[in-house]
């Protein structure tokens, strides 16, 4: 299994993961911008998503809600900025329990020898008390737990 790297900036209230996947920059874009296969791999094993909204182009919106024991636990927001395919995605990410901590995320897609994919996503706050918060809300375990669920889905889309 890839490490998920998880890294807070001291000096600006950015996150930045990194992760590699066994997969083409193609197929690894294709599971961010196709709402059917990012419902299956978002988020933590003990929720299910459910996609409300989506629009992966430039100018679009999205949404979705987290349901756990068929009662939503959460919900997101945001709208697409920038969609270049199999390279970046610049879009907005709200979580409809904190309005005022939007995230301007960025997403990159480079290509590795071997078929491979190095993930990027750094997502840039208003404040330190923001992206402390965020980094202290649990995000790790939804963002690790969806990594391996997307691997999976790789794996299973690649037999």
């Amino acid at each position: 299994m890839t490490a998920t790297e998880i890294v807070a900036d001291d000096k600006v209230p950015t996150i930045e993961i990194i992760r590699e996947f066994d997969a083409t920059p193609e197929q690894v874009f294709r599971t961010h911008v196709d709402p059917e296969l990012y419902a299956q791999w978002v988020g933590p094993r003990s929720v299910t998503t459910r996609i409300t909204t989506w629009d992966a182009r430039t100018g679009g919106a999205w949404a979705f809600a987290n349901d756990r024991d068929g009662a939503e636990i959460a919900s997101f927001f945001g709208s697409f900025h920038e969609v270049r395919p199999n390279e970046r995605i610049v879009w907005t990410f709200t979580y409809e329990g904190e309005p005022d901590g939007v995230a301007l995320e960025t997403l990159t897609f480079e290509a590795l020898p071997g078929g491979r994919t190095r993930l990027r996503v750094r997502s840039v706050v208003e404040s330190f008390e923001i992206r402390d918060g965020m980094l202290a809300s649990g995000m790790n375990v939804g963002v690790e737990e969806g990594y391996a669920k997307l691997d999976e889905l790789l794996a299973e889309q690649a037999r």
